[in-house]
């Protein structure tokens, strides 16, 4: 019976992995083992990151449709109780872009709110 070698299969998983930490400072970029904890712990990281993002841009939009209001003479909390009272149904996201690139129609949707 022949023997069976894995140095391919290896191989090749080293490169990959190597291939995914270029760049990186020192050995963590060209020793295998070195390598792979700092890979491990980048992907926990991202991982991490992704659902912060998600955190960070929601208090962005809240800050951006806060100062917006304001500049309209109502509070954030009055606005978004007045729009869920009149049954509009933006998301912060939504409000944000209004308040940048249509400052016109947020004002109206100001009124709507105080009324």
């Amino acid at each position: 019976m022949t023997r069976v070698k894995r140095g391919i299969v290896t191989k090749k998983r080293h490169k990959r992995l190597l291939k995914e930490t270029k760049g990186y400072w020192g050995q963590r970029s060209n020793i295998i083992k070195r390598a792979k904890e700092t890979l491990l712990r980048a992907m926990a990281f991202a991982y991490k990151g992704r659902k912060l993002k998600k955190r960070d841009m929601r208090g962005l939009f809240i800050v951006r449709i806060s100062a917006a209001a304001k500049q309209n003479g109502i509070s954030y909390n009055q606005f978004i109780h007045g729009l869920n009272k009149a049954q509009v149904t933006l998301n912060r996201k939504m409000l944000s872009q209004l308040a940048i690139y249509e400052p016109e129609a947020f004002s109206k949707l100001a009124q709507i709110a105080q009324q």
